[in-house]
């Protein structure tokens, strides 16, 4: 917990991959605070076709390299938000060639009582975490 899924455009290999997962949970350590061990990452690759993302009006230059990444988490504070998109853009352009008008982010909050993290229980309430 957090959960990420990564939206991409078909094409990269599994050392891009790598690269971009890692240095994503690496942003997300910094950033939020959770544990190294704290990792759930999903990736969605997309034909070209049939992965639209436009600027919004904002004068983004969109290529081949988009990446969108939704973030379910407990909730956190504005501060630390902002320095994950900050860190994120930063890394993900030094490390992964993406360049910063590439990434586009999305935090959905909730609570405790949303995760299971399996055997039918709810962990964070339990108290088994």
């Amino acid at each position: 917990m957090p959960l990420l899924r990564f939206d991409l455009i078909q094409g990269r290999d599994q050392a891009s991959l790598k690269k971009l997962l890692d240095t994503a949970h690496e942003a997300m350590v910094e950033a939020f605070g959770v544990p190294e061990n704290d990792r759930y990452q999903i990736v969605h690759q997309h034909p070209p076709g049939e992965f639209v993302i436009e600027d919004t009006g904002l004068g983004f230059k969109r290529s081949n390299q988009l990446v969108v990444l939704s973030v379910t988490t407990k909730q956190k504070t504005q501060e630390q938000k902002e320095r994950l998109y900050r860190l994120l853009a930063e890394r993900l352009e030094e490390r992964c060639a993406v360049p910063p008008d590439d990434l586009m982010v999305s935090i959905v909050e909730n609570t405790d009582a949303d995760w299971s993290f399996g055997r039918g229980e709810a962990q964070f309430i339990t108290g088994k975490l």
